[in-house]
């Protein structure tokens, strides 16, 4: 199934489940997490029978970003045995962390605990985010004197309002995660320690949906964002019309005309 010291795969039925698997340090990122990460996002496009990732974290975080105290003692990143792959792709910790690859299908976060820094940063990768009611977010790098260069001075603006993106990035305080729900950040707020069943349960349902027509969704979302209207509204019939060709669009009419459950086969 994969994954390395600090990242564990698992499949739940459809579902790939990633979870960062460093208790002891509030599973910061660490070299050995990052290449799983990024062999987990390419294992689940690969495999068409995964409908759906799952991103969570392990011991009640989901990941308290870079280890500072390592780098404060020179000590890197960890992981001396993986070195070769960030050798040959230097973009790989980008890739990992959804800053410069999207995965196909779509991936729903499970927070519990603290989910900031680099975590919050990688969150702003996933499509659909559910936090316990204990858990943190936010962005701490300016009160560090850093910069939070994994893709949040961008893409935070453009997914919750300016005036919300820039109090996070320029006070780095933390948020709590109601307060993260009512601005957009997160969808669901749920009980400490069902982050996970709730992901889960909004996964099935994603993986119960005709698979070709989900994917075609989330990339029409994607690529029609920094276009007008008209351009977003061409581009979108270009991915959706070949979807009602498909022998899925067909069994779904019939399946509903029978009243049954459709049986899909990505064709």
């Amino acid at each position: 199934m994969g994954g390395t010291e600090h990242l564990d795969v698992r499949r739940e039925g459809a579902t790939l489940v990633l979870t960062l698997n460093r208790p002891e340090a509030k599973n910061a990122l660490s070299l050995p997490m990052l290449v799983g990460l990024y062999d987990g996002w390419l294992a689940a496009d690969a495999d068409d029978g995964v409908r759906s990732v799952v991103l969570t974290g392990a011991g009640g975080d989901f990941c308290a970003g870079m280890d500072l105290k390592a780098l404060a003692g020179d000590q890197g990143m960890g992981g001396d045995q993986y070195r070769h792959r960030m050798k040959a792709d230097p973009d790989l910790h980008w890739k990992a962390m959804l800053r410069h690859h999207r995965p196909r299908k779509p991936v729903v976060a499970a927070v519990e605990g603290y989910c900031v820094a680099g975590g919050t940063e990688m969150l702003q990768g996933t499509d659909i985010r559910v936090a316990g009611r204990s858990a943190t977010f936010g962005l701490f790098e300016v009160r560090r004197g850093l910069f939070p260069i994994g893709g949040s001075t961008v893409r935070l603006p453009r997914q919750i309002p300016r005036t919300h993106a820039l109090e996070m990035l320029l006070t780095g305080r933390p948020y709590p995660a109601e307060e993260a729900e009512r601005i957009g950040l997160v969808g669901h707020v749920v009980p400490d320690g069902t982050a996970l069943d709730k992901a889960l349960a909004i996964a099935e349902r994603i993986n119960a949906c005709g698979p070709l027509a989900v994917e075609a969704v989330k990339a029409s979302v994607y690529e029609t964002a920094e276009l007008t209207e008209a351009e977003g509204l061409a581009a979108e019939l270009r991915r959706g019309w070949p979807v009602f060709d498909t022998d899925d669009a067909k069994e779904g009419a019939r399946a509903f005309a029978e009243k049954r459950e459709p049986h899909y086969r990505r064709a």
